[in-house]
């Protein structure tokens, strides 16, 4: 028994088997943008309150590294300008989620690490958003997530470019 979605891909995989290259670039990036919005909308949903998916991204970003990042390397990681950066920083800090503090090295450098309170924030989003995108790979099919992680890698790499 085929699932309504599998049927779905499958019928999209022989409408794109006849375009054109431009045409299967249009429709995969389409798809990526679609795919996008969505799943924006869907973790937004869940966030805790007060929280935007930049916030979280930056305390991820830094829960995972477990180290102090300028706010310049901050921005460039996440493609978006300093003053962007900046304003995230300064939302992260007053809610407690972020120390920022002199670079002892260089005065006119910051560094910025997660605090305890932004760990538990994001650990806090975490368990509130990973349920929905959970059941989003289940129904997928956890082998077919699988099998299409590489060119979705491929594609953000190359989309980076050779000097990021």
């Amino acid at each position: 028994m085929t699932t309504q979605p599998a049927r779905a891909v499958e019928t999209a995989t022989e409408q794109t088997k006849d375009q054109s290259p431009d045409r299967l670039a249009a429709s995969l990036f389409a798809e990526v943008l679609i795919a996008d919005q969505l799943s924006r909308n869907l973790i937004s949903k869940a966030l805790p309150r007060g929280m935007r998916i930049s916030h979280f991204s930056v305390l991820n970003l830094l829960a995972h590294i477990n180290e102090e990042r300028t706010p310049a390397a901050l921005a460039a990681a996440f493609h978006v300008t300093r003053g962007a950066m900046t304003n995230t920083l300064s939302r992260l800090e007053w809610a407690g989620h972020v120390h920022i503090r002199p670079d002892w090295d260089d005065a006119r450098r910051k560094l910025v690490a997660i605090s305890p309170a932004g760990r538990a924030a994001r650990n806090a989003a975490i368990a509130a958003f990973m349920p929905l995108i959970g059941d989003v790979v289940r129904d997928i099919g956890p082998d077919r997530v699988r099998a299409t992680l590489p060119v979705l890698r491929e594609l953000r790499l190359r989309l980076e470019g050779p000097d990021q």
